[in-house]
């Protein structure tokens, strides 16, 4: 008699999908001064004001510049933390987010 041994089925392997990112994008506008942009980028992503002043004249040279990318959740968090700020001092400033291709 032969007995047959049955090789246990392996499971499929799961894959988690890596979450989509989005881009934190600063507006320009000609009312917000410069050094409460740079203050702004500072405080809320963390630059240095190098980083922070090159992003800002970006922004004012082009009419937008990408400020940094996050998840979704981060980057309308951080989006809303910067124009919140603007709003505070009674400036425009404005941050937007956009789904990174």
């Amino acid at each position: 008699m032969t007995e047959t041994i049955a090789k246990p089925k392996a499971l499929p392997r799961v894959r988690t999908e890596r979450p989509r990112l989005y881009k934190v994008i600063l507006l320009n506008d000609d009312f917000t001064p410069r050094d409460f942009v740079v203050s702004v980028l500072m405080g809320v992503f963390r630059m240095t004001e190098a980083e922070a002043l090159g992003v800002m004249l970006t922004a004012h040279r082009r009419g937008a510049c990408v400020v940094a990318v996050y998840t979704r959740e981060v980057a309308e968090m951080k989006a809303r933390q910067g124009t919140e700020a603007g709003q505070q001092k009674g400036y425009p400033l404005a941050f937007t987010t956009e789904r990174e291709e």
